[in-house]
């Protein structure tokens, strides 16, 4: 079956994403040869994004954390204004996303679960009053509140646990999906790489442009961008 007759055939959609889904948006993966991994630093990135890091070498943190995870005008593509269509259609019931960027929902998706957090979000560790992303952007050094608390990106950091809420959110999505798309994503990282188990569904769909751990055990793989390969739906 092609993706096109997967999707008209399907009632209970769920999409699992990663960073894959934003390059095309202008927004630098981790992992590939241009991702953050493989760019030169007085420390590594899986350093910097360590909750250890942000609270020993704070300012050398959001110097990294301003330069490279706060992005600047970047739009949905394709693939997320895809997503967004096919969940007004009734046909797609969440999208779970690795991403931090919020660039789902400024496609106009609604039930957004998103794993890792958001750069839209940030608060204050002493008073838990909320920020935006301005808050950040527009200051200097440490960003503080006004009680003089630190700001923290409502991102989750390395060493840090992932919401409970939203992972038992997403496993409850994909076990009563009919079809899982997963997209933009190496599936190398746990414990959201685990999530794939609890899909019982019909159809296991891989887009992703190198191959994937998965993909012996899915119905459908397609090696393409995935903003060229969802854009090409009829929706």
């Amino acid at each position: 079956m092609t993706l096109q007759e997967i999707v008209d055939n399907s009632e209970n959609i769920v999409f699992f994403g990663g960073a894959g889904v934003s390059t095309e948006s202008g927004i630098p993966d981790f992992r590939s040869v241009d991702g953050l991994y493989n760019q030169k630093y007085d420390y590594p990135p899986e350093t910097i994004l360590s909750r250890t890091f942000f609270l020993d070498k704070t300012e050398e943190f959001y110097k990294f954390y301003r330069d490279k995870l706060i992005v600047k005008g970047a739009k949905p593509n394709k693939a997320h204004i895809a997503l967004a269509r096919l969940e007004e259609k009734g046909k797609l019931k969440a999208v779970i996303t690795q991403n931090i960027d919020g660039l789902h929902q400024t496609a106009g998706s609604k039930n957004v679960l998103e794993l890792h957090g958001s750069t839209l979000r940030n608060y204050c560790m002493d008073c838990g009053k909320f920020y935006g992303a301005d808050a950040i952007e527009n200051s200097a050094g440490i960003p503080r509140c006004e009680c003089g608390g630190i700001i923290k990106p409502d991102v989750v950091l390395y060493e840090e646990m992932l919401d409970d809420s939203v992972i038992t959110k997403s496993v409850k999505f994909i076990s009563e999906a009919d079809t899982l798309i997963i997209g933009g994503t190496s599936l190398n990282v746990y414990p959201a790489a685990g999530f794939i188990n609890y899909f019982h569904g019909s159809n296991l769909v891989i887009i992703n442009k190198a191959s994937t751990p998965a993909d012996k055990n899915a119905d459908l793989v397609i090696n393409k961008p995935i903003g060229e390969v969802l854009g090409s739906l009829k929706i």
